[in-house]
């Protein structure tokens, strides 16, 4: 079986974590969004790829979800004392990936060309694949103005409302090779990332859409609302702020259109009735991933919904 994830995130890297203890062959393809990469300290910087990488590589830090497992900031301490600005958080073993994504990207390669070499270097079995080799950048409406998603998410540490998305570069965005290809597979899985922040850029690379809504495979989507919150980041917020129900049901009514089967987590039951009201098929489970085992027991799940 061939497999699709549409990624961003913490929630995406562990659920591709998950897919790829499930699959016994290496027939997974991670198409992750890039609407969140910056430039800082000179270097380019892709937070969801390499969140996707560490954790499929097994070098994730578990308990914060980003991030490298035994870092240190000597670095970041240095630049703070050369009275540089460091409220993005950057580890020394972090900066050694930044620092060959950046001198790569600048000797001609493709993001998609640097991704698939870092993937190799860290023994990671999937594909994984930015959503663009183009410029994709995030930007957020709020009430203080357009923010770079990078200032409202760590900066601002998303306290603002957010009243609407931009994304910048997307009429020109072409998909990196293979993105097309990968929506073809039997089974396309949207990840239990925020919608609007970690999936709906990725959607909005010229063609995506339209080859997720025509693709043939089984499309299924994990809910990152639980019990009326989100799981992790500010989903919940952006979608009461955008007018959204803040509750699986609200991100059904989203994903309605794209996806064949909702999945939903046990404490939303009472909405299955709803959602299928939608015309989407509906899975209810434990959708919790805490840890390799209850990852790779979704995982399976999701299989089988083939």
């Amino acid at each position: 079986m061939n497999v699709t994830l549409l990624a961003g995130g913490v929630g995406g890297a562990r659920l591709a974590h998950g897919l790829d203890l499930a699959l016994d062959t290496p027939s997974l393809t991670v198409v992750v969004n890039v609407g969140d990469d910056t430039e800082l300290h000179g270097l380019a910087i892709s937070p969801d790829i390499d969140t996707v990488l560490y954790t499929l590589a097994g070098l994730n830090d578990e308990e914060r979800g980003w991030g490298l497992r035994g870092e240190s900031y000597a670095t970041l301490a240095a630049l703070k004392e050369l009275g540089e600005d460091t409220w993005f958080t950057l580890g020394d073993k972090d900066l050694a990936t930044h620092i060959v994504r950046t001198a790569r990207l600048r000797r001609g390669e493709p993001l998609s060309s640097v991704t698939a070499g870092l993937a190799r270097s860290m023994g990671v079995r999937p594909q994984v694949l930015p959503a663009t080799d183009d410029r994709l950048a995030t930007l957020v409406d709020t009430p203080s103005g357009r923010l770079g998603f990078q200032e409202y998410f760590v900066g601002r540490r998303h306290a603002d409302a957010v009243l609407g998305l931009r994304f910048d570069g997307a009429d020109a965005a072409r998909p990196a090779p293979g993105v097309l290809d990968a929506l073809a597979a039997d089974l396309v899985v949207l990840a239990p990332s925020n919608p609007f922040l970690s999936i709906e850029p990725l959607l909005a690379v010229q063609g995506v859409r339209a080859a997720l809504t025509g693709a043939r495979g089984r499309r299924v989507a994990v809910s990152p609302i639980v019990g009326g919150q989100a799981i992790k980041g500010p989903a919940a917020q952006i979608l009461e702020s955008l007018g959204h129900e803040v509750s699986a049901l609200g991100v059904a009514r989203i994903y309605a259109g794209l996806v064949d089967v909702m999945v939903i987590d046990e404490r939303d039951a009472h909405l299955a009735g709803p959602v299928a009201d939608l015309g989407l098929t509906v899975h209810v489970t434990d959708t919790i991933m805490g840890g390799a085992p209850g990852r790779e027991r979704l995982a399976r799940e999701l299989l089988a919904l083939a």
